[in-house]
């Protein structure tokens, strides 16, 4: 399957220690943490989400965002990235030496007051002191649009209402928006209609997709996203962090099957596809669960 669009080499930036860890129930020491990241660092990912500098109340199991930062052997050509809620926390990640932040709103104005306490306005304006001190410091900042297919509260989400949102993280200087299927119902005609509606609010290079695969359409959406020149996928090793709406429910795509897809492709990424199954078989040790990889089971099964 050829698509002049279709990218060459795509960007897979690993979210498994942040996204993947921040609902995990049972308690993953700082030095299990270490030790994995270390291991996706070692896979070669060129952009790695370690952690979240956000209040240690709110997300106990990431509270150990600074010992984290500290403690990882940072690899050459690895950037390390942190969620940051405000400048409170912007202010911690900056202390860690982080190479580049992520803030998080959504298209959805009741998600949105669910999850952050204000509206999609209000959380843009708590973004303005985290991107001038980004900027400052000379930080990458990505910014994260949320329920961007659906969602939980109000179901479907128009595209044009992504797009707006995307126009004012332009505005306020992120250097690269994460458009999030929060509750994995996104379809491939979805992805089109919502790629469509951002061409008009910012460059196709400035865009990521980070799918899950809640009802199992992740990859599908990957290949649409992919013939549609998107270059940049967000993937969690293993399929690590539930999807909090949807009880029982897969949630991030597994990188090792979005690697699977690409490699199989001709698709450069410049990761070891068998590291990462690795680092996802040491963290399923720690957790005493087993991966919801799909290539993962198929690659470590015995005959």
């Amino acid at each position: 399957m050829e698509s002049d669009m279709m990218p060459k080499r795509v960007t897979v930036v690993e979210v498994g220690p942040r996204d993947g860890l921040q609902n995990e129930k049972g308690v993953i020491s700082t030095e299990a943490k270490i030790a994995f990241i270390n291991m996706l660092s070692a896979a070669g990912f060129s952009v790695l989400e370690a952690t979240s500098f956000v209040s240690p109340k709110a997300i106990p199991q990431l509270a150990d965002a600074t010992e984290v930062m500290a403690g990882i052997t940072r690899r050459q050509g690895t950037r390390y990235a942190v969620l940051v809620p405000n400048a409170k926390g912007m202010e911690r990640a900056l202390a860690a030496h982080v190479d580049e932040v992520a803030v998080f709103t959504g298209a959805s104005e009741t998600f949105v007051q669910h999850n952050i306490r204000t509206s999609i306005a209000g959380s843009i304006e708590n973004f303005r002191p985290v991107v001038s001190m980004a900027r400052e410091a000379g930080v990458r900042v990505r910014g994260y649009i949320s329920t961007a297919f659906g969602c939980p509260y109000e179901g479907a989400v128009a595209p044009a209402a992504v797009a707006g949102v995307a126009r004012e993280l332009v505005a306020l200087g992120v250097d690269e928006i994460s458009i999030g299927d929060t509750i994995g119902v996104a379809t491939p005609n979805q992805v089109g209609d919502v790629v469509g509606a951002l061409r008009e609010a910012t460059s196709l290079d400035r865009l990521a997709m980070h799918f899950h695969d809640t009802r199992g359409t992740a990859l599908a959406n990957v290949l649409a996203a992919l013939e549609l020149g998107i270059a940049t996928f967000d993937s969690s090793s293993g399929g690590l962090g539930g999807c909090p709406y949807a009880p029982g429910a897969s949630g991030n795509l597994a990188t090792e099957d979005l690697l699977y897809l690409l490699h199989g492709m001709g698709i450069e990424t410049g990761v070891d596809l068998d590291a990462v199954v690795a680092a996802s078989r040491y963290l399923a040790g720690v957790r005493g669960l087993a991966p919801a990889s799909r290539y993962y089971a198929a690659a470590t099964a015995t005959a």
